[in-house]
């Protein structure tokens, strides 16, 4: 139990820091305004005005670092510092939620994948490590049948909470690469603009491999706890 702690310690310290790096980077970019005037929700209806998306709508959530793409009912949705700012910032967070809408009208493979595995981890990922917990308690360790099926059920709970967040890593990616050239392509933004975005959208990007990275340790640290019991 001890690697594992030192395993979870690390990655939190990793994911703090990055989170925190993206916290600063966004500030920073906030400060850099942009010359067109535009918020970031107008930012928003023109990329999928020009990718011709009609019936996707762009509404103005609560809270910082809040903006998500939501699919079931196609709404672009960014928080209250995005949605009405206008800065490189809330440009490059407007045009990344909008890639995400792009990919759904395009039918983007990755997208699909995961939108496919959202009601399974929704349920799953919540219980996976009580359950290989609970298999090792019942004697998993040992090799003792019952214990042993009942990890191995947790561990393929927590196996689909590693995939999705793996699935997540092009899909997050490939949103960021619309929007930044639609951006350049569109000319929105002055070439300093654009590199804010940019460096804005990497961080952010990170967050989410970092994510996968901990999701992986994890899956192993505890398969080597069940596996490892067994001759």
């Amino acid at each position: 139990m001890l690697m594992y702690y030192i395993i979870l310690g690390a990655i939190a310290l990793v994911s703090w820091l990055v989170s925190n790096k993206l916290k600063n980077k966004f500030k920073h970019y906030s400060k850099v305004h942009l010359r067109n005037g535009m918020s970031g929700a107008e930012i928003a209806e023109k990329m999928l005005a020009d990718h011709g998306i009609r019936d996707v709508k762009v509404i103005s959530t609560p809270g910082m670092l809040t903006d998500h793409y939501n699919p079931a009912n196609k709404t672009v949705n960014l928080s209250e510092g995005v949605y009405n700012q206008r800065n490189a910032s809330a440009a490059a967070v407007a045009a990344h939620e909008c890639g995400h809408a792009v990919q759904h009208a395009t039918a983007y493979e990755w997208l699909t994948m995961r939108s496919k595995l959202v009601p399974v981890v929704s349920v799953t990922s919540g219980m996976s490590t009580w359950v290989v917990f609970g298999g090792i308690m019942l004697g998993a360790a040992a090799g003792v049948g019952f214990g042993y099926w009942v990890a191995v059920a947790g561990l393929v709970m927590m196996g689909f909470a590693t995939l999705f967040s793996f699935i997540t890593l092009p899909v997050e990616y490939d949103a960021s690469n619309r929007a930044l050239a639609w951006l350049k392509n569109k000319n929105m933004l002055s070439q300093e603009e654009y590199k804010g975005s940019e460096d804005a959208l990497k961080w952010a990007a990170r967050t989410y491999l970092v994510a996968a990275i901990g999701s992986l340790a994890t899956l192993v640290y505890w398969a080597l706890q069940v596996l490892g019991g067994r001759d």
